[in-house]
């Protein structure tokens, strides 16, 4: 059992990992006894005393992927090269980490009448991931959008799942789009440019009406707010969170 090692932060467990995409990987702990969060969150995960590191340090800041009902704490992160990755595939299932959080307000809104849209880029996909299964394990009433841009469908983390909740909630819509095609190896029938106006036209009855979580690479953060910007959404209906160096 996860127990408290300060005032300021929890002592966890890597119970499991697995690959939920090319060069992407998924990371699971276990829950601190007490410890809550709320769907969207993020946690600072810290390797303790490893036998390698490098100037980047042995802390990332990650969005819990994993709903608040689900047993274990979920984070999951595109693989590179450095210490903190290399040192988290490697290390023992059951070695202890310290965790911090959470943290962040990239939540779902109250008002259900109005929409949730998430134009998600990439490993963007983890905090939607966490409110699309919180909102149907809880039978929320809000309609859920998730726009989910990857290049091909090998690089799109938790995209069967993600298909499968359509089944699960009916309130829940997913619009993923494979911008590089021409390099994959698997079949797509779905949409094959970028987010633009135009998609989110053709899938959404009013795109003025909905709150807008923009989520992934800050380049594609600004263009998604510039875009819909310029189609008269006001910054006040957007949320982002960027993620970069993943």
């Amino acid at each position: 059992m996860a127990t408290t090692a300060s005032a300021g932060f929890l002592k966890t467990k890597l119970v499991g990992r697995q690959e939920v995409a090319e060069r992407t990987m998924a990371f699971r702990l276990e829950k601190p006894s007490g410890w809550t969060f709320k769907a969207g969150q993020s946690i600072d995960l810290t390797l303790l005393d490893p036998p390698e590191t490098d100037a980047e340090g042995n802390t990332r800041a990650l969005t819990i992927a994993s709903a608040p009902s689900e047993e274990n704490l979920m984070v999951a992160t595109r693989l590179r090269d450095s210490a903190f990755k290399r040192m988290l595939q490697a290390v023992p299932l059951g070695t202890e980490l310290k965790i911090e959080g959470p943290f962040g307000n990239l939540l779902l809104h109250n008002k259900a009448e109005r929409p949730a849209v998430f134009l998600a880029g990439g490993i963007g996909i983890t905090p939607a991931r966490s409110i699309a299964v919180h909102a149907a394990r809880e039978k929320l009433p809000h309609r859920i959008f998730v726009f989910y841009a990857n290049r091909r469908p090998e690089d799109a983390a938790f995209l069967a799942e993600l298909e499968g909740l359509q089944k699960e909630n009916p309130r829940f819509k997913l619009i993923a789009t494979m911008t590089g095609m021409a390099k994959s190896a698997r079949k797509w029938d779905g949409e094959a440019n970028h987010i633009d106006k135009k998609m989110l036209a053709k899938h959404l009855s009013d795109p003025l009406s909905p709150v807008y979580y923009v989520t992934g690479p800050p380049a594609m953060v600004a263009a998604m707010r510039l875009m819909l910007n310029d189609a008269g959404v006001n910054d006040d209906d957007i949320r982002s969170e960027e993620f970069s160096g993943y």
